[in-house]
């Protein structure tokens, strides 16, 4: 009897505590994309290829900072679509894995974006192998990987548009967390989603970030402070379960 009470108390807390472990990469998340994006400040001149290079050779420790940033961020991320999955299989297990895959897909393209990212350091660093080019020649194709690893990157947006909506759409339908939350959620998404047309994306930022800012900010923080209802979740699963059966 007193063995069964531990592992059932266990059981119990084990989808809070998979919430505030959530809440807790997600805010890891946040955190490294700030730092990625202040360690990348001012090292990209619009429409000047020669003044990119030189920013990017005065400042190459910045530029690594920023890039493992990026990279830690996604890891993150994974770890919060894995924990997110759990969560919300109760809810629809299929829509739940729809979310996980778009989620996955969009940390992979985003990570492989680094690729292009790096990329400037290895042209512009002065191989032998690179004297047949000319300096204005390196300059525009470092010039041209950082474009391509900004449009990587904005298709990575996308891809996370949709797991927001998914959430968004799991957070509304559960009995364990608040249906406002599922709201913003679902408001953080339409912004990501303007990405898909990136003239218009580009001609609203830095405010388009701000509905995905402030839905994945709220879950973040609710997860943080009050993870999920352990009984409304233990009643959406039992039912999901018998549903199954």
């Amino acid at each position: 009897m007193s063995a069964a009470v531990p592992m059932g108390r266990m059981a119990v807390a084990s989808p809070r505590f998979k919430a505030r472990m959530a809440g807790l990469f997600y805010l890891l998340t946040f955190l490294t994309g700030g730092f990625a994006l202040i360690a990348g400040r001012g090292l990209v001149v619009s429409g000047d290829a020669a003044a990119t290079a030189a920013h990017i050779l005065a400042s190459e420790p910045s530029f690594w900072l920023s890039f493992a940033a990026d990279l830690l961020g996604a890891v993150c991320y994974i770890v919060v679509t894995a924990l997110f999955y759990e969560l919300f299989k109760p809810v629809n297990g299929s829509l739940s894995l729809l979310a996980a895959f778009f989620s996955l897909v969009g940390c992979a393209i985003g990570a492989a974006s680094g690729i292009f990212r790096l990329a400037p350091l290895t042209v512009l660093g002065g191989a032998p192998y690179l004297s047949v080019f000319k300096a204005d020649q390196l300059q525009a194709l470092a010039f041209l990987f950082l474009k391509l690893h900004a449009q990587a990157y904005n298709i990575s947006r996308v891809f996370f548009a949709f797991y927001c909506l998914l959430i968004g759409s799991l957070t509304f339908r559960s009995t364990f967390l608040p249906r406002a939350l599922g709201v913003l959620m679902v408001f953080g998404g339409l912004g990501w989603l303007t990405f898909l047309s990136p003239p218009l994306a580009k001609s609203l930022y830095p405010y388009i970030l701000f509905p995905g800012i402030l839905g994945e900010g709220a879950l973040t923080v609710w997860f943080l402070v009050m993870g999920v209802n352990v009984q409304r979740w233990a009643e959406q699963a039992s039912a999901a379960e018998l549903w199954r059966s």
